[in-house]
């Protein structure tokens, strides 16, 4: 049987009445590269925001190596090995790459006096060796001490990646990682994720580019206005009549999802 390492069990979700999410029921195999992929509007960051914690949920269960993490606030939930990435880059342009990546540390802090490291109020000190470590190994060794808004948005998008990385996690959620990239910047964001991967982190990717799609993930799961109407291999979701119906009219789903 397949390892699950997180699984969204008959998910749902009103906002003012409207179901945004109806019983929504997927998994997510351990190791794996998951897309979650849908027309606008299908719900896709909503899911993201349930899972996170950002959201609650009205109906069903979120669980994490098999534990009801539903009712976690978000640190928790960061403590038991979920981090994330938001559609808009949330960097502080003001300080550098490598304080960026300390704030990521934050989940790892058991009192006050140690979340002071992460600020950098004490230099050289563990905190900053280990981000500046982070950076060495994502290709981004030149840009430590760069003061974030100066740095290309490509690069920005990867310290982003770095710093959801420095939690430790076993699930990294990345909500659009590619938009507004390159061509360049999008293949070395999924360089990247690939040496992500290959630690063993599993990925959960939302993206509206269905090249970089295919070309990092092997699992795919699709919402259409809050539903599930596919779950399996990215090889074989184009070829899916129910997913072909969702994008009919809109853009065809071998260029964007």
């Amino acid at each position: 049987m397949p390892d699950s390492v997180l699984s969204f069990q008959n998910v749902s979700k009103n906002f003012s009445g409207l179901r945004v999410i109806d019983e929504v029921t997927f998994d997510v195999e351990r190791g794996s590269r998951t897309a979650l992929i849908g027309p606008n509007g299908a719900g896709k960051t909503t899911v993201f925001n349930l899972i996170s914690g950002v959201y609650p949920i009205d109906q069903g269960q979120v669980l994490l190596d098999g534990d009801d993490i539903s009712t976690l606030p978000v640190r928790q939930r960061i403590n038991r090995g979920i981090s994330r990435s938001f559609q808009n880059i949330r960097l502080m342009p003001h300080l550098s790459a490598v304080e960026n990546v300390m704030l990521g540390q934050h989940s790892h802090s058991r009192s006050i006096g140690s979340l002071l490291f992460p600020l950098g109020w004490l230099p050289r000190n563990r905190w900053a060796k280990q981000a500046e470590e982070a950076l060495a190994q994502a290709g981004l060794g030149t840009y430590p001490g760069e003061v974030v808004a100066n740095l290309p948005y490509g690069v920005q998008k990867r310290i982003e990646v770095v710093r959801a990385m420095i939690s430790e996690p076993k699930v990294l959620m990345l909500d659009e990682p590619a938009a507004g990239l390159n061509e360049q910047e999008t293949e070395d964001l999924r360089l990247l994720l690939e040496q992500v991967s290959e630690r063993g982190v599993t990925l959960l990717v939302v993206e509206h580019d269905m090249q970089f799609v295919r070309r990092l993930c092997d699992q795919v799961v699709v919402l259409n206005f809050g539903k599930k109407i596919f779950e399996g291999l990215a090889s074989e979701v184009q070829e899916d009549q129910a997913v072909k119906e969702a994008y009919l009219g809109t853009e065809d789903v071998g260029d964007a999802a």
